[in-house]
């Protein structure tokens, strides 16, 4: 008899491979549920360097430098649930729908990434299994646990983003990012404007949108809660000392912006 091992399942994690999934504060009061899909810069074993050099693997590229920091700070100066996604975006971006091309890039910026050239079919759909849908299903049943508990919940999508991209300089130093939803977005930009030293990007560097992002459309706006994308520069968070006064400006604005959201029966 003939084994048929033509459906057989690829397999990208294996041991010694970290779960794509790290919490903290799961039992936090907050009604801010913060996702960070680009918190870490991990590779499966199975992968190697992605044919790529370390030197570009901690740019920008591979992760989103210094909001892992942040995230972290924040959730515990405001008492908040954190999920976030572990693996770097290279591996699979999990703000990327996976049909989108960006999904598993072959090109980031300037950077070729080989070990993503012409993968299969199978390999493409180990990588949306073990890695995007155990993070997106995490968020999900948080979110429907929460709803099914009554339990306020407004989504926070965490990011941060390059001072200088495609020879481009940005001067925002925070932005404030939405799609159809702009409830919080436009009580968040409000507070940051009221910084005085800040420049705020209102949808910038990025719009949020179906085609070129996931969280916010699908966990955000999908299943009805307020929600916001935040990008901070990183060259402002890049050290401990930035993480934690960005984390202690943030956690005191939307401190103030939950008493508002409250105020209009939104919380």
């Amino acid at each position: 008899m003939t084994l048929d091992t033509s459906e057989t399942t690829e397999q990208i994690l294996g041991e010694g491979d970290v779960a794509p999934v790290h919490e903290v504060n799961a039992a936090g009061r907050s009604p801010f549920l913060l996702i960070s899909d680009h918190y870490g810069r991990v590779l499966p074993r199975a992968l190697g360097d992605l044919g790529i050099a370390e030197s570009e693997l901690v740019r920008h590229i591979g992760w989103d430098i210094g909001i892992a920091g942040v995230a972290e700070r924040l959730a515990k100066l405001l008492d908040a649930h954190l999920i976030a996604q572990r693996y770097s975006r290279l591996v699979i971006d999990c703000n990327r729908p996976p049909a989108a091309v960006s999904s598993i890039p072959v090109i980031s910026e300037a950077t070729a990434i080989r070990r993503n050239e012409g993968i299969s079919t199978s390999e493409r759909e180990a990588r949306r299994r073990e890695i995007f849908a155990p993070y997106h299903d995490r968020i999900d049943a948080t979110i429907s646990r929460r709803l099914r508990d009554e339990r306020p919940t407004v989504l926070v999508s965490l990011h941060s983003f390059t001072p200088v991209h495609a020879g481009v300089a940005r001067p925002w130093h925070i932005g404030a990012l939405y799609n159809r939803d702009t409830v919080l977005p436009q009580l968040l930009l409000k507070h940051l404007r009221s910084e005085s030293d800040l420049v705020v990007g209102d949808n910038e560097p990025y719009a949020v949108s179906d085609l070129t992002d996931y969280t916010i459309p699908v966990h955000g706006e999908a299943r009805g809660l307020v929600n916001t994308g935040i990008e901070v520069r990183q060259d402002l968070i890049a050290d401990q000392s930035g993480q934690q006064q960005w984390a202690e400006r943030l956690a005191r604005i939307l401190a103030e912006i939950e008493v508002e959201l409250k105020a209009q029966l939104l919380v």
